[in-house]
């Protein structure tokens, strides 16, 4: 991949606010390096219910939704932001579909891809999986709606 194509890709990968929010440029040039770029016609699946994924996806361009099937709201994924992400923590197929909203590019990251650079770079292992963590979070909280405020004493 040229590598001013490679800085793009990591320009906005890294000022994502609901990515991989902990990866510093550094893990990012890493990752671009390793990763396969893939290419999701707008309605095809990035993301298919009941199947394995074996990694994860992040996006570069373009949006996806996730179809969730008690929201008639669907949640939307930009740029920068992870799908695939429980299949890959569980080792289960995935829980819902993930499609493309529009022509999307992602990278795609295997375990083997990942657990090799966490090898090598064991505090990218640590940023990536706080990430995630922080990623899961902000969704669940999206999906729960807001809290209430804490009553005054």
């Amino acid at each position: 991949m040229p590598k001013a194509t490679q800085q793009q890709d990591v320009s906005v990968l890294s000022s994502s606010k609901h990515g991989l929010v902990y990866l510093t440029a550094n893990d990012w040039m890493l990752i671009a390096d390793k990763a396969a770029r893939l290419k999701f016609k707008a309605g095809a699946h990035i993301i298919q219910q009941g199947r394995r994924t074996h990694g994860v996806y992040v996006l570069l361009t373009g949006m996806a939704t996730v179809q969730l099937p008690s929201q008639t709201a669907l949640p939307a994924l930009g740029p920068g932001e992870v799908c695939g992400e429980i299949s890959f923590l569980d080792e289960q197929p995935a829980t819902v579909d993930v499609l493309a909203k529009e022509p999307v590019e992602a990278y795609y990251l295997d375990r083997p891809t990942l657990q090799t650079l966490f090898e090598l770079f064991p505090h990218m292992g640590s940023r990536f999986y706080h990430s995630l963590a922080c990623s899961m979070s902000h969704r669940l909280r999206e999906l729960i709606g807001p809290s209430p405020l804490p009553k005054k004493p």
